[in-house]
């Protein structure tokens, strides 16, 4: 294998630049070149490659974002642009492609798969954790660190003013950011998808707590694919109970900043996994990192299987968040 590329698509991620950063040194350091493709499949579309070396990737391990930039294209989904990015692969002689992104990112790459002939590898990359095949996505622990600082500014505040706090997270459909986050912030209650809940018994645990020593509380909400729900919950809470709350929404705060040292190490031991998986000839899979070594999924299982929360914590989330 002489050439390859690598893109970023979906939703920016922090470690998304060390995973670069990886893929590159890898590539490299087996005389392979790498070129880098600009705003994902809309670039690949558009033919937007550029060759990338130790130097190009100097100094950005630590830098949030994708310097490669990201895009969604919906003219990939078709065969159209599909044709017209496989025309670019070959023209530029790319016999592998590294993927950096979420299920929609793999999707795309699993329909290029069964149309070029270049090798196509997934890396997770997503702050939302929710990829089989993986323990954990890069960018997930910087954006539970990101949460869990959000909250513990606002406890000092909640504490202050002995109010009730709704602080809503970032995770899809998926709750795995909440219930860390919400776990290592001493939350009194995480509301999470994956464990359905009602008001009715969210106002009655809430009165416990106010009727007892509690002054104040915080309630990590999940997004659950309706950003903002959490105006509607404490509305709903403040009829049912009088209690005054204040809502605050982190959004994409969760996605930008510096990555931890986890989602630094994390994306280098990908970055370097997805190379050395291109070089022994697989293709229509994702390196992923399960009990703590690199690990072989096919994309479609990837979106195709579930994810489940981490059980355990799920079980400690009642002794914990009271």
């Amino acid at each position: 294998m002489k050439r390859i590329a690598i893109l970023t698509s979906g939703g920016d991620a922090p470690g998304m630049n060390a995973c670069i950063r990886a893929a590159v040194r890898a590539a490299r350091a087996q005389d392979i070149d790498i070129f880098g493709i600009r705003r994902g499949y809309a670039g690949l579309i558009q033919g937007e490659m550029e060759p990338l070396d130790r130097k190009a990737v100097a100094n950005i391990i630590h830098q949030g974002g994708t310097i490669l930039g990201t895009a969604r294209s919906s003219e990939f989904t078709t065969p159209g642009g599909r044709t017209q990015a496989v025309k670019n692969l070959e023209k530029e002689g790319i016999e592998g492609l590294i993927l950096i992104g979420g299920d929609g990112t793999f999707r795309g790459g699993c329909d290029l798969s069964q149309e070029c002939n270049a090798g196509i590898i997934g890396v997770p990359g997503t702050i939302d954790n929710d990829i089989y095949g993986t323990d954990y996505t890069i960018g997930f622990d910087s954006a539970v660190n990101c949460a869990l600082h959000a909250i513990d500014r606002i406890r000092d505040t909640a504490l202050s003013h002995e109010r009730l706090f709704f602080v809503e997270v970032m995770g899809r459909h998926t709750g795995f950011i909440a219930l860390e986050s919400g776990m290592a912030g001493g939350a009194e209650e995480l509301l999470i998808p994956e464990l359905p809940f009602g008001v009715d018994e969210l106002c009655s645990h809430l009165e416990r707590s106010f009727q007892g020593q509690k002054r104040s509380a915080i309630v990590v909400v999940a997004e659950s694919g309706k950003p903002g729900d959490s105006f509607r919950i404490a509305r709903e809470v403040r009829e049912r109970t009088g209690f005054d709350s204040r809502v605050c929404i982190l959004g994409h705060l969760q996605r930008g900043g510096s990555p931890t040292a986890r989602d630094r190490v994390l994306a280098g031991k990908l970055g370097v996994a997805a190379v050395g998986a291109l070089v022994e000839g697989k293709s229509g899979c994702m390196v992923g990192e399960v009990n703590w070594r690199a690990a072989c999924t096919p994309l479609r299982d990837t979106w195709n299987r579930k994810k489940d929360l981490n059980a355990e914590l799920v079980e400690m989330r009642e002794l914990l968040c009271e």
